[in-house]
Formats: structure tokens, C-alpha cells, sequence
């Protein structure tokens, strides 16, 4: 993962690490932002929001990044995971670890498909805590932005992600119903 710091504590101290320059980037390739969103996810310390067409391009079920995410929700019992797509059947046949992940912390991950009113809905994204982001402009697309340290910018995507989210139909819960 070159270019792409990752955020660690020095474990010789109890103090945390400092947070992150702030920086924007412009991202061109699928391979980049798969790498940045696993920078993402290891700065996140309260909630990751993610919402995709169907979470199969970013590598949502890579080894690496189920077991990040799996820190992520042991740092604290407060921390949340919010995924929302548009398409359920990627998640339902071919993701089975972050499924699992799901199915162990049932509180803390939430999986929805969109509603009808948020189908126009192109432009996958992921917010980190409120202040890093990545925002893919269309999904037809590979171009997108990278924000770290970036509160303003990421609270914009925060309230369009809070619109999709609203509009959230069916819920892709962690156990299996039935007889």
C-alpha cells in the first residue's frame, strides 16, 4: 500500500496517536481507493457510513479489511458500521466474512438496501468519524476524492448520506429467520 499511512499509537506510551495532516486527494483508479479506504478504516474510531451501489469493487470482504473492521468495533462499544446499497446479492452470496462480522457484532452493524426514493443514488461514499471521507462522483466512474481532516467537506457528505439512509427499505440483519 504505497503512499497511504496508516494511523498506529506508540505502544510505549498511553497517549494516542497525533491525528492525521490534513490533505485532499484526487483518486483516479479502483486499486487507489481501495487502499484508501483501508487508510479510512484505520483512523476510524466512532463510525464508518458507507454507502455503495452493491460493496462488490472495494474489497468489502477481503480478509485484510474484515479484520480491520473488526478492531475498529473492539476499540469501543460505541463504535458503529452503517452500510447501505442499493443491490443486497453480492452481500448475500459473496461476502461472507464481513456477513459473519455482522452476525458477531449485531449491534454495532447495521446493513440496509436503499429505498425507492434514493435509487437515483450514484455516488458511493465513506465517512469516517465525520472527518475523513471518500467519494466516489459516479459509480460509472473511477475518479474520486479523498478527504482526511476534512469536517466541513465530510459533513456535507454526512447529510447526503443521512438522505440515502432515510430512505433505507429492507434491513440485511446478521441471523437467519425461519423454521
Amino acid at each position: 500500500m504505497t503512499g497511504i499511512a496508516m494511523a498506529s499509537s506508540d505502544p510505549t506510551t498511553s497517549e494516542p496517536a497525533p491525528p492525521p495532516a490534513p490533505r485532499q486527494e484526487a483518486l483516479d483508479s479502483i486499486a487507489g481507493q481501495v487502499a484508501a479506504i483501508e487508510e479510512l478504516v484505520g483512523l476510524a474510531k466512532r463510525s464508518i457510513r458507507v454507502f455503495d451501489i452493491d460493496l462488490a469493487e472495494m474489497g468489502w470482504n477481503s480478509v485484510a479489511r474484515t479484520e480491520a473492521l473488526g478492531r475498529f468495533l473492539r476499540g469501543s462499544r460505541l463504535a458503529r458500521l452503517e452500510i447501505i446499497v442499493h443491490d443486497t446479492r453480492y452481500l448475500e452470496h459473496s461476502c461472507a466474512r464481513l456477513r459473519n462480522l455482522q452476525r458477531l457484532y449485531t449491534d454495532s452493524i447495521a446493513i440496509f438496501q436503499t429505498g425507492h426514493g434514493a435509487r437515483g443514488a450514484m455516488d458511493p461514499m465513506v465517512i469516517v468519524d465525520g472527518r475523513h471521507y471518500l467519494h466516489r462522483f459516479n459509480a460509472e466512474l473511477p475518479r474520486a476524492a479523498l478527504g482526511i481532516e476534512q469536517p466541513r467537506a465530510a459533513h456535507v457528505l454526512n447529510l447526503r448520506f443521512g438522505e440515502i439512509w432515510a430512505m433505507r427499505d429492507s434491513e440485511l440483519t446478521g441471523t437467519t429467520l425461519g423454521l
